[in-house]
Formats: structure tokens, C-alpha cells, sequence
């Protein structure tokens, strides 16, 4: 699962997380890893850019990352009743992080994401987008 850190870093400016993001981005495009994300993760990429860039950038790229990352999780009311009770539990996660954190643990997933507050829910596989982890990560599915 992509956080929206990772799609932000991929096509942003140079910093430390830019080439391991670009990294992830690729192994999806190539079929050596298996990525996806959620609608709102893809609408607040989408608003972030637009922040950033013009309005055409914004759409034109949160179209091909929605067309890349397909299909998209669709968060379930059991992913936001779970996500409820992460957000009363963790207090540096957000509502909308809680529930990411909450829809990846339902599927058994990994979330690649740079806010290290997700490492405070103990039962979700989270991966720092640096370069040693996406290095592990990477050559744990080849």
C-alpha cells in the first residue's frame, strides 16, 4: 500500500526519499512489486500538487498514478471502524492515516509511507521509504 508521501516524493523535488520513491514507483510499473492505494490517498495527492504545481499537472499525474496503482482499495466501514480506534489510540496519526493504517492491516498489506508515526501501530507492516528499506523491500519479492 502507497502512502501519499510516496507519490508526492516520486515527483517532487530532490530529497532524501525522492530516489527510493521513484523506485517503488518503477518496480509497480515493471510488475516486480504489487502496489496499490486508495481513492483519498489519490485525492489528497491530488490536492498537495495542485498546492504545488498547476491544476493540469496535478490531475494529469494522479491519473496515472489511479491507472498504476488499479485496482484501488475500496476503504470498508469495517476499515473506518478500525481506523476510529487507531485514531483514539495513536495521537501523532491523523483520522485519514488511521484509517489507511486500519484498510492495510485488512489486507495483510505493507504500507510504504515516510510519516514515521505509523511505526506507533504495533500491527502494521510499515516501510520507510529510505533507501536501505526499499532496498530490503525490493529484494524480498524478487
Amino acid at each position: 500500500m502507497l502512502d501519499t508521501t510516496v507519490l508526492l516524493y516520486a515527483v517532487g523535488n530532490d530529497h532524501r526519499f525522492r530516489e527510493p520513491c521513484q523506485r517503488i514507483v518503477k518496480a509497480v510499473q515493471q510488475g516486480v512489486l504489487n502496489g496499490t492505494t486508495t481513492v483519498e490517498v489519490i485525492q489528497e495527492f491530488t490536492h498537495v500538487r495542485a498546492r504545488r504545481r498547476d491544476r493540469a499537472d496535478a490531475g494529469q499525474l494522479a491519473s496515472a498514478y489511479m491507472e498504476l496503482l488499479a485496482p484501488l482499495l475500496i476503504v470498508e466501514t469495517s476499515d473506518l471502524r478500525h481506523g476510529l480506534q487507531l485514531f483514539t489510540q495513536i495521537h501523532s496519526l491523523g483520522s485519514f492515516d488511521c484509517v489507511l493504517a486500519a484498510a492495510t492491516q485488512a489486507i495483510g498489506g505493507t504500507l510504504v509511507s515516510a510519516d514515521a508515526a505509523f511505526a506507533e501501530a504495533s500491527q502494521l507492516r510499515h516501510v520507510v521509504p529510505d533507501d536501505a528499506s526499499i532496498t530490503d523491500l525490493l529484494a524480498s519479492v524478487q
